[in-house]
Parts: C-alpha cells; sequence; structure tokens
C-alpha cells in the first residue's frame, strides 16, 4: 500500500467520524484536525494527492483538504 493510499484511510476514517456529528461544520473541523495533528509532509501529500485528482477522497475530505490547499495559498 502506498503512502498516498494510507493518507486517503487516514483522512476518510476521520470524515467518517466528523459527519455525522450533530452541530459539527465537519469540513471544518477534518480541516482543524489535519492541521492540527498531521506532520507537514503529510499535510502537503494529501494536498499533492487532491492536486492530482484525489482519487478515492470522499467529498467532505475534499472539500477539507482544499480548505487546507487555499489557507497555505493566502498565508503566503
Amino acid at each position: 500500500m502506498s503512502a498516498d493510499n494510507r493518507l486517503v484511510i487516514m483522512a476518510n476514517q476521520m470524515g467518517r467520524f466528523f459527519t455525522p456529528q450533530r452541530g459539527v461544520d465537519s469540513v471544518a473541523a477534518i480541516a482543524n484536525h489535519i492541521g492540527r495533528f498531521w506532520d507537514p509532509r503529510m499535510r502537503a501529500a494529501i494536498v499533492a494527492h487532491l492536486a492530482a485528482g484525489g482519487a478515492g477522497l470522499d467529498e467532505p475530505v475534499r472539500e477539507a483538504v482544499g480548505r487546507l490547499k487555499e489557507a497555505k495559498e493566502a498565508a503566503r
């Protein structure tokens, strides 16, 4: 299993945890978790995976990773 596949699995698991919670913006929660707890190399890899098409990423995770990418670009 490639590193990208493992990151996709991890991110989707996180998405499946946050999505059914009531009163929680799941996309924001996923982005916050990845931003706070993932190593910078892991964050860069998942953003690159999304840029390459994001195969296998669930929709809320795609949106969250997209937000991370936008936030990083805005910080430059």
